[in-house]
């Protein structure tokens, strides 16, 4: 069956050090009913990851960065883009056919929401993500009519975003690298009056990498929660959820290096530090419980 472009929505991939993994998720991009455009971003892999693509490929807008951007090479591919709508998608994730096309058509009814996150299905066998039934059961007050349940934050590789809501406030911050970097432009996007929503009827398919430094995720996962608590929550919000990330994190030398990190950047935090709105905050607060008591948010590795 032959398919048409949806001329709405592109795919923004960014890979580092996973040359089959990425070739694989682009041939799952390539078929799918949307045929979307797709920009892949190399962050200065040194598996031979640019050339494999180029040459298994050549179909798909490359960017071969020298180094590794982390999650600001969805910025710099974003910027190459005019679909009205991106979808975020990981090395190691696809999106389900079909899922695109409802994206955009829920996004063109809706024009205040700048996200909606989609069912996280993990692979082999298909089995909800534990997060899914948080983002389903979201406590969050979002605004009357919307197409899902309001989120306080977004899973970036299994997200589809408005691109100019996500050009507006600057998109990913390139001090938090990778590691929870979700959650300040979340924070910013909700500032400037969007929406976020979880969607059940988008779906996304993650296969978890064996190709990864999982102590590394955990302490830039610290450093960046403590980051953001620093600089957008206000001050009495900021030091409960300081004393709560302290309180349960694993005592090891990773949690530990995630604290200092945090610390050492205090000094940049402090003259960017920006409290959100009562408004925004109140979506913070909504998720205090359920970011202490989560098992699917713990920081292990």
């Amino acid at each position: 069956m032959k398919h048409t472009s949806d001329g709405r929505i592109s795919v923004v991939v960014i890979t580092h050090d996973r040359r089959s993994e990425v070739l694989e998720a682009l041939a799952r991009l390539r078929d799918l009913p949307e045929r979307p455009h797709v920009v892949v971003v190399d962050n200065g892999s040194s598996d031979g990851t640019a050339d494999a693509i180029r040459a298994a490929h050549p179909w798909a807008e490359l960017v071969a960065s020298r180094e590794n951007l982390g999650a600001v090479g969805r910025n710099v591919a974003v910027a190459r883009l005019s679909t009205p709508y991106v979808a975020f998608c990981d090395d190691d994730t696809w999106w389900e056919p079909g899922s695109l096309r409802h994206a955009a058509d829920v996004l063109d009814a809706h024009p205040d929401v700048a996200v909606l996150t989609a069912r996280i299905l993990v692979e082999p066998g298909a089995r909800e993500d534990p997060i899914v039934a948080e983002l389903r059961d979201s406590p969050v007050q979002g605004r009357a009519g919307l197409p899902g349940p309001a989120l306080g934050s977004f899973l970036a590789g299994a997200s589809v975003v408005r691109r100019t809501a996500f050009e507006q406030v600057g998109g990913f911050h390139p001090r938090l690298w990778l590691g929870g970097e979700e959650e300040l432009l979340a924070a910013d996007l909700a500032t400037a009056g969007w929406e976020l929503c979880y969607l059940a009827d988008l779906s996304v398919h993650h296969q978890p990498s064996q190709a990864r430094d999982p102590h590394r995720r955990r302490r830039d996962g610290i450093r960046n929660t403590l980051w953001f608590t620093w600089l957008r929550r206000p001050l009495p919000a900021a030091v409960q959820r300081t004393v709560d990330v302290l309180r349960t994190l694993p005592r090891d030398r990773v949690s530990l290096a995630g604290v200092l990190a945090a610390v050492r950047g205090a000094p940049w935090v402090l003259r960017e530090r920006r409290p959100l709105p009562d408004r925004v905050e109140q979506r913070f607060r909504a998720l205090a419980e359920v970011q202490t008591t989560s098992e699917a948010r713990q920081y292990v590795s």
